[in-house]
């Protein structure tokens, strides 16, 4: 009855004091996060909840397994089914805190800057730190899992004969990734591109959308995303329209004719950009660039606070102006000459 009753017991009790415990640190950190709702960690940290109780059950189960005589003809299985599963639930924990701490730094930083661009950099910064330990903590797990079975070991001694060869051939292979792992990390300290940065690559423009250490996504204005190795941002040119503060200025270029009304065009232009929302009032102008034998070349140009409103902007007034020739300057307009009739 003993060999029952204890095995029942035990499980019984760790589930118990597992359950209260996690109660207990939830009820903690909840009332802290009442008290200090400007930090958020303490909100995020109850998402650590189920992985605390794991670890807390594996512990409990794993220092009382051979006393409380749980399947005691497969103590070694027992005991290493444990040990695999603390290993486990420790990583996922430390995953847990780890994503709370980040995401609790980012969030009061973007609550506190007043600089979009510093934000987008934090973002980048923090996200890649992010992955960079997950994917220790995830290789420093599964080494811990299989370092605990004597056969791995003694696998892992004979291999460090060759581990020379071993290291050239897994450079050799993996030189495209490392390139990438390095190109990554390089990006995310180097703040040389952001998620949210309009850039544009391939002559594709688009947003930054996500950075991992191994690739980039650019979503393009027309919902589309394009998944580029992040190496490319550290070897090839392209352009980042976030780099140096937002603001942008568009251009719009007309060809008219010789005869257009360039003075009055400029007066049309000044009364009509504070109708336009994405105009930011800070410079605007219309002059004349090149001339060919045929057709004049104007240049309007106008600023706007971003890449979306700017290209905005350029569509309007281009739409405007031209609207504005046909009805009052149609002669200001470029004719093409009718072809010769055929003799």
């Amino acid at each position: 009855m003993e060999s029952v009753l204890r095995p029942a017991a035990v499980l019984g009790g760790s589930l118990a004091v597992t359950l209260i415990a996690g109660w207990a640190a939830d009820l903690v950190l909840r009332r802290a996060a009442d008290r200090h709702p400007e930090t958020p960690l303490w909100g995020l940290l109850r998402h650590c909840r189920l992985p605390f109780q794991v670890v807390l059950c594996a512990s409990l189960l794993r220092g009382a397994y051979r006393q409380a005589g749980i399947l005691p003809d497969h103590a070694f299985v027992v005991g290493s089914v444990l040990n695999l599963v603390l290993i486990a639930s420790v990583a996922w924990l430390a995953v847990r805190i780890a994503t709370a701490a980040v995401d609790s730094v980012y969030a009061r930083y973007a609550r506190a800057a007043a600089d979009e661009a510093r934000v987008r950099r934090v973002r980048t910064q923090v996200t890649l730190i992010h992955r960079v330990v997950s994917a220790v903590v995830i290789v420093v797990a599964v080494a811990s899992m299989l370092l605990t079975f004597p056969q791995m070991r003694a696998v892992g001694a004979s291999m460090l004969a060759s581990a020379g060869v071993l290291g050239i051939v897994a450079g050799i292979a993996a030189q495209a990734a490392l390139g990438n792992l390095f190109a990554g990390l390089q990006i995310a300290f180097g703040d040389t591109v952001r998620i949210g940065d309009t850039v544009v690559v391939d002559k594709e423009w688009g947003t930054v959308e996500e950075i991992t250490l191994t690739f980039l996504t650019v979503r393009t204005w027309d919902e589309r995303r394009i998944t580029m190795p992040v190496s490319y941002f550290t070897s090839k040119p392209y352009e980042n329209w976030s780099r140096g503060g937002a603001e942008m200025t568009g251009t719009v270029y007309l060809h008219l004719d010789h005869g257009a009304p360039v003075p009055l065009l400029r007066d049309h232009l000044e009364r009509l950009l504070p109708d336009i929302p994405e105009w930011d009032g800070r410079a605007w102008a219309l002059v004349v660039t090149d001339t060919t034998p045929h057709t004049i070349q104007i240049r309007a140009t106008a600023t706007a606070k971003d890449s979306a409103d700017v290209w905005t902007l350029r569509c309007t007034i281009r739409e405007q102006l031209i609207t504005w020739l046909s009805t009052h300057h149609p002669d200001a307009l470029p004719r093409l000459a009718p072809p010769d009739p055929a003799p």
